[in-house]
């Protein structure tokens, strides 16, 4: 009796190298400096938009980051989100960092409003973590009908 091969267990193989790979080069694509831009925006930081009859309501998740840290800008249909900081440390001399990673942190967002708002009436609001902005409606004009002569 011939024991017969699998045709495919070859290409398996190779699918689960290449899978192991490519994991392995994403993990470094994230944390070193070259790649730092390859890293998604949405991973740090989470935004919700809901849509109430006289306003927008944008909930944004900034864990680690305080009032002082956070920038909003809002133009035409945009918001515009950005948050950075800086952890002073103090470097002690007798201390021997392994991996030092804490140090500066950066992460922006722009989402495109769906309708027009206030930019005057914006309000904001940050606690424990969690950025609020409420985003006034601009009342529309009614539509009038025109005459065609």
């Amino acid at each position: 009796m011939s024991s017969r091969r699998n045709p495919f267990e070859e290409l398996e193989r190779l699918f689960d190298r290449m899978g192991r790979q490519f994991e392995e080069a994403s993990r470094s694509w994230e944390t070193d400096y070259p790649f730092d831009w390859w890293s998604s925006d949405f991973e740090s930081m989470a935004i919700d938009l809901v849509e109430h009859d006289d306003e927008f309501v944008v909930t944004v998740d900034l864990p680690g980051f305080e009032r002082d840290d956070v920038d909003i800008e809002v133009t035409n249909h945009t918001l515009r989100i950005e948050a950075e900081r800086e952890e002073a440390t103090e470097e002690v001399e007798e201390e021997r960092y392994l991996r030092h990673e804490r140090s500066h942190e950066a992460t922006h967002r722009s989402i495109r409003l769906p309708d027009e708002v206030d930019a005057d009436n914006v309000t904001a609001t940050m606690n424990n973590g969690v950025l609020t902005i409420a985003l006034p409606r601009v009342e529309s004009e009614e539509s009038r009908k025109i005459d065609i002569e």
